[in-house]
């Protein structure tokens, strides 16, 4: 009996965050790529019209910043608050325990 792999498979969910442009000061939902303390990978816009962003935390470290085309955007949530989104949500990537 062969199965059909596309029936079997979930439907994606996307983890989404909200950026602020930082001209502007309006907000938009990104994807993110990739997420850890120091480094957020995120795409804004969806298809051919894409684009990549990484966002590093600010120097004060209040917030994550990075550059899209010219424009600044910010992610407004301390790397300590983003750590314990990860642990949060994935409780396996936490530290490595002792052997």
């Amino acid at each position: 009996m062969v199965h059909n792999i596309l029936s079997v498979q979930t439907p994606m969910n996307p983890e989404k965050i909200k950026v602020r442009v930082t001209e502007t000061g309006q907000t938009m939902d990104v994807v993110v790529l990739s997420k850890r303390a120091n480094r957020i990978e995120v795409v804004l816009g969806e298809g051919v019209h894409n684009v990549r962003c990484e966002l590093t935390p600010t120097r004060n470290g209040l917030a994550y910043a990075g550059t899209v085309m010219g424009r600044e955007i910010a992610y407004e949530r301390t790397p300590a608050q983003v750590q314990a989104d990860i642990d949060r949500l994935n409780p396996v990537l936490r530290k490595p325990s002792r052997r």
